[in-house]
């Protein structure tokens, strides 16, 4: 929907770019309006914006829409996310709603309602499923204040996605990302002190923090509508093939399948989202660190299959830069598929990512 920018508020999604005359936007598609793009936008004097009609944290967003016939000079709109992709940012906004109501319930009553989990988490990893594009904007829809509802719900679509592309039937991802879900569930009986804190955890916070698979399984223990296959997964989701995991530093031979997936996605989501102690980072970063620090510790063949889907462009491809230059993939090395050779958009100069480690991906700008 386009919106005067005097009519935002904080917690809208921009779901594209804002552009001045500069070759690259004054605020960048998938972006969360904080007061200070407010600020800018107006100062900018742009006269509206397009946002998402939901706030990232699950609530409509009511504004009176603008008239493009009434705006001078309006250039034609360019439909840059498709209707799956709307539809995919509604069903996420609603998990992560109810997600946190959810939290809130369980902090006076630690009693699960699976079907209604169920119910709320299907229709959203099947949306998930149909795009890559879907799973990397994901970070972007983030809220540092309510991470932690996020992530439950991030990934769950996230391990739903990489079952999918490691051939798993429908049966079994609904069940992956069930487990992914309630991997954090007891993160609840921690206090929200703690799983909430804006800073780096302590020493002795850390050690609290590393008990919560054990209060998640607790949680589910006795269920009868989960499988022996997602209480171990959701017990095992921080354990590493190397026994350097937690909370019981088993290794790979007593992996379940199921938590090696959780693990990849839980690693990759955190390192992609902000923090209040943290920045977010590219994706294409995230996997590079994934795939050199995290070998033999991570299954990759988990990480592999998300690498394939993630780094899924081809020559021709428009990206823009974590420098915030837009380009086109001109070169793929087969050997470095994150650092292709980009030709920039304003001077035509070729840039090989090989040899800038400082730059990254940010994002892909077309399929």
């Amino acid at each position: 929907m386009k919106v005067l920018p005097q009519d935002l508020v904080p917690g809208c999604l921009l779901i594209k770019d804002v552009m001045g005359k500069t070759v690259y936007p004054i605020i960048p598609k998938n972006t969360v309006i904080e007061p200070i793009h407010i600020k800018v936008l107006n100062d900018f004097q742009v006269p509206y914006v397009e946002v998402a009609s939901r706030l990232v944290s699950g609530d409509s967003y009511d504004a009176k829409e603008v008239d493009p016939n009434e705006v001078e000079n309006e250039e034609t709109m360019v439909k840059d996310r498709s209707q799956s992709s709307h539809a995919f940012f509604d069903y996420y906004v609603h998990a992560v709603k109810e997600t946190k109501l959810m939290f809130e319930n369980w902090e006076k009553h630690p009693q699960l309602d699976i079907k209604n989990i169920r119910q709320l988490i299907s229709p959203l990893v099947a949306k998930g499923e149909e795009s890559i594009k879907s799973i990397l904007e994901l970070h972007h829809y983030n809220e540092k204040q309510n991470y932690y509802y996020h992530h439950m719900v991030a990934i769950a679509v996230i391990s739903a996605f990489i079952a999918n592309k490691l051939k798993y039937e429908k049966s079994e991802r609904l069940q992956i990302a069930l487990a992914a879900f309630l991997s954090d569930a007891g993160m609840v009986k921690e206090g929200s002190h703690v799983y909430k804190k804006d800073d780096v955890l302590s020493e002795a916070e850390y050690e609290r923090i590393q008990n919560h698979p054990i209060l998640s399984y607790r949680m589910i223990e006795h269920e009868p509508y989960l499988s022996k296959n997602i209480k171990l997964a959701v017990l095992q989701h921080h354990e590493r093939l190397d026994g350097s995991g937690y909370p019981l530093g088993i290794h790979n031979d007593k992996l379940h399948p199921y938590a090696k997936i959780i693990a990849v996605s839980d690693m990759f989501h955190a390192m992609t989202s902000e923090r209040n102690y943290r920045k977010k980072q590219s994706p294409f970063k995230v996997i590079e660190e994934m795939m050199k620090d995290q070998l033999g510790k991570l299954d990759m063949k988990v990480v592999e299959a998300l690498v394939q889907s993630i780094v899924y462009f081809s020559n021709g491809t428009k990206v823009r830069l974590t420098n915030n230059d837009i380009g086109e993939i001109v070169f793929i090395d087969d050997k470095h598929p994150t650092r292709p050779m980009v030709k920039k958009e304003s001077s035509q100069e070729i840039i090989h990512l090989v040899h800038n480690q400082n730059l990254y991906i940010e994002e892909i700008l077309n399929s």
